[in-house]
């Protein structure tokens, strides 16, 4: 079966040779509004179509990569469950977070894919082989991207991002294939 799921063929050429891709939290894998409760705790909301992204995109060889500048104990529970073993936490500069991620995966920023929404992510999608933001990103980070996704952040953004790597990878269609395959019937 040929997938439904398409997407531009320069767009796919540009995000050719990523493996991995680094994803901006607050404002991507969330809606970036902050939910504080009265003790201080702080609340997150995740969308299961991002989470299966993120590991779908691990399934197809391409490994994600996390860097938040907030941390909070939500969003370690998130990336434990979904399995992400590279990530940083509070990270006031992320390009100096990045700089260790990267070496310890022996991987050059022309192996890389960012998604971001905010200045703090512009120095990684500078250096990225491909650039990625949510709609509602500032004007400077979407003048940025080479793709503004259509689904928002905090729901599905992330998502079409990993399925815009995995089809520029030529993986999607088997990893669909696969899942279509497990299924009972």
């Amino acid at each position: 079966m040929t997938p439904a799921l398409s997407f531009a063929p320069e767009l796919l050429l540009q995000a050719q040779g990523v493996h991995a891709a680094i994803f901006d939290v607050d404002g991507v894998l969330t809606d970036g509004r902050l939910y504080i409760g009265e003790h201080g705790e702080a609340f997150k909301a995740f969308h299961v179509l991002d989470g299966h992204g993120l590991k779908l995109l691990a399934a197809g060889g391409i490994t994600p990569l996390v860097i938040s500048g907030r941390d909070s104990p939500a969003l370690r529970r998130r990336l434990s469950d979904l399995g992400i073993a590279h990530s940083a936490f509070g990270a006031a500069d992320k390009l100096q977070a990045a700089g260790p991620l990267l070496q310890r995966l022996q991987l050059a920023w022309s192996d890389v894919a960012v998604i971001g929404d905010d200045w703090p992510d512009l120095p990684l999608m500078d250096r990225a082989r491909f650039a990625c933001t949510v709609p509602s990103a500032h004007a400077e980070v979407r003048a940025a991207a080479h793709h503004v996704t259509s689904a928002p952040g905090g729901g599905g953004a992330a998502r079409e991002f990993c399925d815009l790597l995995l089809c520029a990878a030529g993986r999607y269609a088997d990893l669909l294939h696969t899942q279509r395959n497990s299924l009972d019937r």
